[in-house]
């Protein structure tokens, strides 16, 4: 039998050591109910909760996506300063994005290959590599 959207989202809150309180437990099932990756705003998941009748605050999406952010179950993925997306695949691969419309895809990571970076500068070391490819209709 498949898991409820309420299990998965609890169990996914639990693996991270999060309290499962009414907010966050509303925002998982949005965001891993189905068991499907997706790619989120915050806009777009307080579009998404009052749709479905959820009552939280865009503060408080805010509040918690950042909270997801901080034990690992989403990355933020900045597509330029003042636009971020939040993705519940967190393993490392690149995306797509629409600039058309505003969406981010995940890239085929099987296709990208990097011979090479930069050195890092002395003093520092390279926390990570986003790779996001931008898009629009010709």
């Amino acid at each position: 039998m498949k898991p409820s959207s309420h299990e998965n989202a609890t169990t996914w809150l639990g693996g991270a050591g999060l309290r499962p309180t009414r907010q966050r437990l509303a925002l998982a099932e949005l965001l891993v109910g189905d068991g499907q990756h997706r790619h989120v705003t915050a806009e777009s998941l307080f579009e998404s909760a009052k749709r479905n009748q959820d009552s939280v605050s865009l503060a408080t999406v805010y509040n918690t996506l950042r909270a997801f952010c901080e034990v690992g179950l989403l990355q933020e993925v900045m597509v330029d300063g003042s636009k971020s997306y939040f993705d519940t695949n967190t393993h490392d691969h690149p995306h797509f994005f629409w600039e058309d419309d505003g969406r981010l895809t995940d890239a085929p990571a099987d296709e990208l290959v990097i011979s090479s970076i930069p050195d890092a500068p002395d003093g520092v070391e390279i926390a990570s590599v986003d790779v996001i490819i931008r898009l629009r209709q010709i």
